[in-house]
């Protein structure tokens, strides 16, 4: 399965925010109500992330959605 390159920038921003965040992915994946497993192969990009989930990840790492898709400081426009 390949995915857009809007789904890889989200994912490259999500996995560069718990860098950088230090907050373990099994610990993103318990407060979303995902496996360890699960979240992994969304961030390998094996899973599609849903637009259902970005609340939650957004929460989780203490960013808004938009920091999810256009990176942490980043200028929207």
């Amino acid at each position: 399965m390949q995915f857009k390159s809007e789904d890889a920038k989200l994912i490259e921003n999500i996995s560069k925010i718990i860098e950088v965040s230090g907050i373990k992915k099994c610990k993103v994946a318990d407060k979303i109500g995902l496996s360890s497993a699960e979240f992994s192969r969304m961030l390998n990009g094996r899973r599609a992330i849903k637009a259902c989930y970005v609340p939650a990840i957004a929460d989780a790492l203490g960013v808004t959605p938009n920091e999810l898709f256009n990176g942490v400081g980043q200028e929207v426009g």
